[in-house]
């Protein structure tokens, strides 16, 4: 059967090709220079460059991209889905509020990634919105995510609730918190557990002024009130036999129901984690690129945003560091602030009492944090490269700071810069401009793109929001789409 036009054509161009290929490799072997490679050749030769330092380097930072995957091993069980919603249920409920107009949400967001949903957080006497239209008298500082917090050895901005053991999971050295509590929360199972007695006795962000009595008969009238809640009564007796046998509902249990809904929280399966687990496909050049900017000098980020060890791959060493971050202070306030101007922040000192201290927060984690409205321990800088940038050049950060960003109640008093530049970590004080425009770009990528698990980002937290909860109190209204960050 005769071949057609088409089927010739397609015989002789391989026979062509053949030759070609042939005629080049023979040409190739008999001269003193070497055949220059295709544009596309020369791209994939660099691409595979760049997946091999890459993929040298995480290794030897320890990222393995699965973290993940290992948290029930970390956790020595499996989660409790029924105490988690309780837990949930609890989280969406003011009736955690002395003053019952605001919850763990109302700081905590899921319309924030959990994430504070204002540059510093609204607690008491709020308006019963999350977002942008949130109003009140403002707190000293913003609310951190609780997203992956069961990974942190140590929780808040100046990490004063600490494992001594340098890991969560593990009590046997005890939990640190300020007193009154000390170490008396350190038979608890988890550091989150201890932390879920904290907020909810904290005057500024739930319990109110109005209140006569301590910590403990703060958490004595909540755990009463929940306890005389028919739904939370029946949920509880389902987890807790000793409720079931007809024991008093504690505040303890109410913690351990919330801390369960946080081990919920995990979201650490970015594209970083995808390329560590194998998938090259899974980062851009750009992020590629970034990311060996971000291990090594000049960025060198990884100095303070670390992975091995306690770490546990969340990009953060966990210590406290003065980086000389501007100073807000807000006109209406709840808190208190320090310095002679009552403008300033002294951060680990208002724990510590000691003034080298002063101006110290703890390294933030990096995994989501392109999905925070805001960042530093005062939403200081309302995009992620601004951030960025100030990390690389704080003098010249500061020097043209002016807040303009910032919504009217924080923009009208700003606390003096001199002396948190003069106690300023040796990294703030050199400045790293080195970087070229390129080259920050790509910085920017690896730390917005890579380290972003899409399953924390607010529209897949939008289900956890109860329409109604077991106390009838209104839920908070959350303004979704208002509160991430698009400016980087």
């Amino acid at each position: 059967m005769p071949s057609t036009p088409t089927a010739r054509f397609s015989a002789d161009t391989t026979w062509l090709t053949a030759i070609l290929l042939a005629m080049g490799a023979w040409l190739a072997a008999c001269s003193d220079q070497s055949i220059v490679p295709t544009s596309t050749e020369a791209d994939e030769t660099e691409g595979f460059k760049l997946d091999q330092e890459l993929q040298l380097q995480l290794s030897l930072m320890g990222v393995d991209g699965r973290i993940e995957e290992r948290f029930t091993e970390m956790l020595g069980r499996s989660i409790d889905p029924e105490l988690a919603e309780i837990g949930r249920l609890l989280f969406f409920d003011p009736i955690l509020s002395i003053t019952k107009d605001n919850s763990c949400s109302g700081c905590h967001a899921p319309n924030a990634s959990f994430n504070d949903a204002k540059s510093i957080s609204v607690g008491v006497d709020n308006n019963g919105v999350v977002g942008p239209n949130r109003s009140g008298p403002f707190n000293l500082r913003r609310a951190p995510t609780i997203i992956n917090a069961a990974f942190y050895p140590n929780l808040m901005w100046d990490g004063r609730f600490a494992a001594e053991s340098l890991d969560g999971f593990d009590n046997s050295m005890g939990f640190r918190m300020p007193e009154p509590e000390g170490n008396s929360l350190s038979h608890l199972d988890h550091l989150l557990m201890a932390q879920a007695f904290t907020p909810i006795s904290d005057r500024m962000e739930m319990a109110g002024f109005e209140f006569e009595g301590d910590n403990d008969a703060i958490r004595a009238e909540i755990a009463r009130r929940v306890d005389g809640i028919a739904e939370y009564r029946k949920r509880f007796e389902e987890s807790f036999t000793e409720l079931a046998d007809g024991a008093t509902l504690q505040y303890e249990h109410i913690a351990r129901a919330i801390a369960e809904f946080e081990f919920t929280m995990i979201r650490a399966d970015a594209p970083l984690d995808q390329y560590a687990r194998g998938d090259t496909a899974a980062m851009s050049p750009a992020e590629k690129r970034g990311g060996l900017l971000f291990f090594r000098d000049p960025a060198a980020c990884f100095e303070c945003h670390i992975t091995l060890g306690y770490a546990n791959q969340m990009f953060s060493d966990f210590a406290p560091r003065a980086i000389g971050v501007p100073q807000i202070a807000p006109t209406e306030t709840n808190a208190v602030f320090d310095g002679p101007g009552r403008d300033e922040d002294f951060g680990l000192a208002r724990t510590t009492g000691d003034p080298g201290d002063r101006y110290k927060f703890r390294s933030t984690p990096l995994r989501n944090v392109a999905y925070q409205p805001s960042f530093m321990h005062n939403g200081a800088f309302s995009c992620l490269d601004n951030s960025i940038r100030h990390h690389l050049e704080m003098q010249q950060s500061l020097a043209t700071y002016t807040g303009e960003h910032l919504e009217f109640g924080l923009r009208a008093k700003r606390g003096p810069d001199q002396p948190m530049q003069s106690m300023a970590h040796h990294l703030s004080q050199i400045p790293r401009g080195r970087l070229t425009v390129d080259m920050f770009s790509d910085l920017l990528e690896f730390v917005a793109v890579s380290l972003s698990d899409p399953e924390a980002h607010p529209d897949a937290l939008r289900h956890l929001v109860p329409a109604t909860v077991p106390s009838g109190l209104p839920v908070h209204e959350f303004e979704f789409g208002a509160t991430v960050n698009e400016c980087r």
